[in-house]
């Protein structure tokens, strides 16, 4: 199955035809996943309860353990990753309140362990 192409914060991407660029395996699930982890509950107004909204962590004294349960809990929605293995979470956070998250996953469809890394900083 495919998605349209969307790297969360940039545009949707066009592909060497001037279409819309589509995105498939392991990369879709990768894209779905941060989307779900980075989109705010109420943002999406045909789902409400759809999403972690990490962001809100940004700044707020550490609690890197609540944050693992939220990860894991949006996970556990997502079609795209494997239940088992359960996925490993690490969440750290930087001097300035910046939050890192590396995450290990087995990819659904492919049954391949998938390593997916971001921070999430304040923007200003």
């Amino acid at each position: 199955m495919n998605d349209l192409f969307q790297q969360w914060g940039n545009d949707l991407s066009v592909d060497a035809r001037g279409d819309l660029a589509l995105v498939s395996g392991a990369l879709r699930a990768q894209q779905r996943v941060l989307r779900r982890l980075l989109t705010n509950p109420g943002d999406y107004i045909w789902q409400p309860q759809y999403g972690a909204g990490l962001a809100q962590f940004v700044g707020q004294p550490a609690n890197p353990l609540q944050i693992e349960a939220i990860i894991r809990t949006q996970l556990a929605k997502e079609s795209a990753v494997a239940q088992t293995p359960a996925p490993t979470i690490d969440v750290s956070y930087d001097t300035l309140g910046a939050i890192a998250v590396m995450i290990s996953y087995v990819d659904a469809a492919s049954g391949q362990t998938q390593l997916l890394s971001f921070g999430i900083r304040n923007p200003s």
